[in-house]
């Protein structure tokens, strides 16, 4: 696509050392239908076309010593200003602020994204100040690289799009939608294992259902992720 060319779908631009992941998992499934109606597009560009010499080098070892190569700013610098950049530059670190459904929401509602996935040591910081990188963690472990995350993010992302899930309902009671862990489900057979439905599921009464729903969320909540549940609960009391 050329520079300037308008762009109608969400789209996820890709700078990658290994294109060939792409678009990988995101190619089944709701998303891969999605993909191929034209509801998003995925444009993963190869950094390594943008080095200089003749050995395709995109690393060299860090400056003040240490283990591991870190990829040079010059080149990474050709394949960002070479690619169509379209919304948020995010460049996926363990350092980075932990992705969130909020945050997942907001680029849902952007016309997409472009992510930088680093090897190595990582990227040369000066190439991330340059081009105002946002940098985003998916949690506190680390990758062989940043293209398994990207995926990652892409996947939480699309499937807030509108057609690519088809019943919208259920996006709105998932887990972290209304600040809690989502409750449990069940389906058939009623009688499984030794193991039964909960009554309240089988009696019909919406209400009842519902405020049964919410208290197995908030205790989910609480007895798995405290800090969520804090938040919660601080959320609840300034309203």
């Amino acid at each position: 696509m050329m520079e300037g060319e308008a762009r109608s779908v969400w789209t996820a631009t890709i700078l990658t050392l290994f294109p060939e992941m792409f678009p990988g998992p995101l190619g089944h499934s709701l998303a891969g239908r999605a993909l191929a109606e034209g509801k998003w597009a995925i444009d993963a560009v190869n950094i390594r076309d943008f080095a200089q010499d003749r050995h395709r080098t995109v690393d060299d070892t860090p400056f003040g010593g240490g283990a591991g190569m870190v990829m040079r700013p010059d080149v990474v610098d050709a394949a960002i200003r070479a690619s169509h950049r379209v919304g948020p530059f995010i460049y996926l670190t363990p350092r980075g602020r932990l992705l969130d459904q909020q945050r997942v929401r907001s680029l849902a509602a952007e016309p997409g994204v472009t992510i930088l996935c680093g090897r190595f040591e990582g990227v040369d910081q000066r190439v991330l100040e340059t081009h105002g990188a946002e940098e985003i963690s998916l949690g506190d472990f680390v990758l062989s690289g940043g293209e398994p995350a990207a995926l990652m993010l892409m996947d939480a992302v699309v499937r807030l799009l509108p057609g690519v899930t088809g019943n919208q309902e259920s996006l709105t009671e998932e887990s972290f939608e209304w600040g809690l862990l989502e409750y449990p489900h069940y389906t058939r057979p009623q009688q499984w294992n030794g193991r039964s439905v909960p009554e309240v599921l089988l009696s019909g009464h919406h209400e009842n259902i519902r405020a049964w729903r919410q208290r197995q969320a908030e205790e989910v909540t609480r007895q798995r992720r405290p800090d969520l549940w804090d938040r919660y609960r601080r959320g609840q009391k300034a309203k």
